[in-house]
């Protein structure tokens, strides 16, 4: 990794030594971490020790103590995460992994609620709160490629939002949290299981008035699981959920706007409503030695009201996505060697209708737009035990995707009508060495794609109203090696060094007109430890250090923008007497330069450090589980902001939040 620099490398080498990261779930107080299985990283039920990637998982326990009132919350504490808000709150944040920086780094991220994919397949950004906290049960994060197994966007990594179960007696949970600037969170739900039938019932309310004049958010949602358990044979799910946002975007503000009030919104009136409905259902049957098959019958439909007057944009949007995908698992020795060959099939129809109109009321239609994205892939992939402890895993994929589009004016003149298939293939190999009981060492090359989102392929929001038939897929290459070293029972310590060497990256131009840029490089280290001193201490955090840059062209050699090159964090949990718990813990953001400055010669965003502290009550009760906690977020009332286009976007000062969460 060249472009890393020697005075990076030596920070690295510090930073292991000072920070330590909680590589997966935490721990209870006292406790040794127990091996993980994980279904993600490999589609199927797996240990994370035989798995070729750096994979993190937190638990609905780890949500519950932590505080946070949204998943993003959570998972920017993770290494090599970056969350990017325009609002300053959870609303429309998106997520960045591996540095991929640009416009819209979401698309290279893959998210899953079970298994469906809720990335859009168009340009707006995934709404996390639509997933209600208390309905999840755990979250695993797997970095590294996954187009292999789930094609499109799962370039950088994949973030499986897995939901509650039931199981034995009905258990009652319910939590209360409040803090600075009007947030609010309430959440209940209950659990179990009668005889065969399993049920789960979630429902959450949440809102905050914001840091920034007009940043206002709500959210409303709820979730359902059953499951059915036939015979040992076969079992089925069904699962759904829903969730409306009413969120506001204060906008940005000049930077002599910025510095004389930070707080001040820079539009008048930009807001918007999101409404999310999915629904999954699953059935799995299980032959033996003949193997194992399962199926998925997706829906979503999600309605987004976007009235941003600041633009001069109103519109409805109007989404519907239905899935299929079966998969077949087969495990059976080869050559007198474990072997185990997954493979299956994706289909995809991904649907938009899109109507514009001159006012914020809706009343004065304009245009209609009708797009589609329609795909189909075949995958396979196997893992060969080449011995008891080395795992040698391939696998390839072919995929056609088929994206038609069509616009009209209201008096019947038609904009385009056009279409354009991409096909696309992956191919991985990878290698696993399992070492003692739980520690790893792995290696892994890959092939990526992404197919250009809906508003990338056709311009049906803003003129030149276009359907793009020049624009292709974006392509990459990755290689990675790491390693998850367990060298104590109560140590844990991860290095993962990766680069993914990506083409046809897609940007707008001076004109607004999307383009696929020049090859790009994205490489970078990331490390942690974890190290548990029962019932005294744990320490924890992780760091990432992160490279992106061109690779030819007029911009080659500079750094893609909105990549801070060091993120870290870092924290310990003491435990007290009388039950307590303190939490000091701190956040580093390193400096990067701001969106849209691909010549590298604007002002950049300065680096922040964000300090936290949390005392958090657990007192052990027979009947009732009980926590309570308070706590400060930003204590040094660091002033910070996104940059973008030399518009800057303030992010929130010191916050004050408590809660208390119960479960009978």
């Amino acid at each position: 990794m060249h472009h890393i620099s020697a005075a990076i490398l030596s920070g690295l080498l510090m930073g292991w030594v000072f920070f330590c990261p909680p590589v997966h779930s935490q721990e209870a107080k006292g406790t040794v971490p127990m091996e993980e299985i994980v279904v993600t990283a490999t589609r199927d039920t797996e240990e994370i020790r035989s798995v070729p990637a750096n994979v993190s998982v937190i638990t609905a326990k780890d949500i519950e103590e932590s505080g946070a009132t949204s998943l993003v919350e959570v998972l920017q504490k993770l290494e090599g995460i970056q969350v990017r808000t325009y609002s300053g709150n959870p609303s429309q944040a998106t997520i960045d992994l591996r540095g991929f920086g640009g416009d819209n780094p979401s698309g290279k991220t893959l998210v899953l609620l079970d298994g469906k994919r809720l990335n859009n397949p168009d340009m707006n950004a995934v709404n996390w709160l639509q997933i209600s906290l208390s309905n999840i049960e755990k979250v695993e994060v797997t970095r590294g490629a996954g187009s292999v197994l789930y094609g499109d966007s799962a370039i950088a990594g994949v973030i499986n939002i897995i939901t509650k179960k039931g199981e034995g007696k009905p258990e009652v949970s319910a939590s209360v949290i409040g803090g600075s600037y009007g947030l609010h969170a309430e959440q209940v739900g209950i659990r179990g299981s009668e005889g065969k039938v399993s049920y789960a019932l979630n429902g959450e309310n949440s809102g905050m008035q914001g840091y920034r004049d007009r940043s206002k958010y709500t959210a409303r949602g709820a979730g359902l699981n059953l499951g059915y358990s036939g015979s040992e044979v076969w079992n089925a799910s069904f699962a759904l959920s829903y969730n409306r946002t009413d969120f506001e975007l204060p906008g940005s503000l000049t930077k002599a706007q910025y510095e004389a009030d930070r707080r001040q919104s820079g539009n008048p009136d930009d807001d918007g409503k999101n409404q999310d409905f999915h629904t999954n259902l699953g059935l799995e049957a299980h032959f033996g030695d003949a193997g194992s098959f399962s199926i998925q019958f997706l829906y979503g439909a999600k309605e987004i009201t976007a009235n941003y007057r600041s633009m001069f944009s109103f519109a409805k949007v109007n989404l519907d996505s239905y899935g299929i995908t079966p998969r077949y698992v087969l495990e059976r020795d080869l050559f007198n060697h474990k072997n185990k060959l997954l493979f299956g099939l994706d289909y995809y129809d991904e649907e938009l209708d899109k109507d514009g109109f001159l006012d914020r009321e809706q009343h004065s239609r304009i245009n209609t737009a009708e797009l589609s994205r329609k795909s189909l892939g075949f995958y396979a992939r196997n893992e060969l035990y080449v011995r008891e402890d080395l795992i040698l895993a391939l696998g390839y994929r072919t995929e056609r995707a088929k994206i038609e589009g069509t616009e009209k004016l209201t008096d019947g003149t038609k904009v385009f009508d056009d279409e354009k298939t991409h096909k696309a293939e992956a191919f991985e190999s990878a290698l696993t060495w399992m070492i003692g009981k739980k520690s790893k060492v792995f290696a892994k090359y890959a092939t990526v794609f992404r197919y250009p989102f809906l508003d990338e392929q056709a311009s049906y929001y803003y003129a030149p109203y276009d359907f793009n038939t020049d624009l292709d897929k974006e392509k990459g290459k990755t290689y990675e090696v790491g390693t998850n070293l367990f060298p104590f029972p109560n140590l844990s310590l991860d290095l993962t060094l990766y680069r993914i060497d990506m083409e046809d990256e897609i940007a707008p131009d001076a004109n607004w007109v999307n383009q696929n840029l020049d090859k790009t490089r994205h490489e970078g280290i990331e490390l942690g430890a974890s190290y548990l001193w029962e019932k005294v201490a744990k320490v924890y955090g992780q760091m990432s250090f992160r490279n992106s840059e061109f690779r030819n062209g007029e911009n080659s050699g500079k750094d893609v923008p909105l990549v801070s090159k060091i993120l870290g964090n870092a924290g310990v949990i003491f435990y007290l007497p009388y039950n307590l718990e303190l939490n000091p813990e701190i956040r580093y953001v390193g400096e990067a330069y701001q969106g849209g400055d691909f010549s590298n010669s604007e002002e950049k965003i300065d680096d922040y450090t964000l300090c936290n502290l949390f005392l958090y009550y657990r007192p052990e009760l027979k009947t009732l589980k009980l926590s309570v906690f308070a706590g400060v977020e930003n204590l040094t009332d660091e002033k910070s902001a996104l940059i973008y286009y030399n518009g800057y976007y303030p992010l929130p000062g010191i916050t004050m939040k408590g809660g208390i969460s119960l479960k009978f």
